[in-house]
């Protein structure tokens, strides 16, 4: 297994839609063991395939205490939606930060396993938010799209700052 490099706004790769997977094969299940364990390294809940370059519809989660329960969902899609609240949400794309989102508090998901087997299941709560949460990635939305645009570009120049001086620390190590 490997750490994935894990892609951070503003890249515009994580607005890159993923595409539906056909092959359901040891290389899929090695992207999916990647995801989860540079997921558990981050540490983070969730993880869409879009956030480390993949193309592939697929989506990680543990929302278990002992992280000991992962979910692999292989291109899942909402059925059903019901309820709202408003919960904050972080996002391991967006470091740092977070802000409350209003999101379904019970939905229906239709996906298939790392074998190609249909599933359905309902979820509410935590991983009802951390389900709709992942699924927009695929789809090339971040969490902070729900956000308005002034809170947005705040975010995006505090991260680009952050970047930066980043990036000169590394340089002034290096000398």
């Amino acid at each position: 297994m490997a750490i994935l490099n894990i892609l951070h706004f503003p890249d515009p790769r994580l607005r890159n839609k993923a595409q539906v997977v056909k092959s359901f094969d040891d290389d899929l299940r090695k992207l999916a063991a990647d995801m989860l364990e540079t997921m558990y390294q981050a540490p983070g809940i969730g993880l869409a395939s879009t956030q480390v370059n993949d193309p592939r519809r697929l989506v990680v989660i543990d929302i278990s205490e002992e992280r000991d329960d992962p979910l692999c969902l292989v291109n899942p899609e909402i059925l059903e939606k019901h309820g709202e609240h408003k919960m904050d949400e972080g996002c391991l794309s967006v470091p740092g930060i977070y802000e409350p989102v209003i999101r379904a508090t019970h939905i229906k998901v239709r996906a298939q396993n790392l074998d190609g087997e249909t599933i359905e299941f309902e979820a509410d709560e935590l991983l009802a938010v951390c389900i709709q949460h992942e699924l927009d990635h695929l789809e090339g939305k971040l969490f902070i799209d729900n956000l308005s645009a002034l809170k947005r570009q705040r975010i995006r120049k505090k991260l680009e700052k952050e970047e930066r001086q980043a990036q000169q620390e590394s340089v002034s190590q290096a000398l």
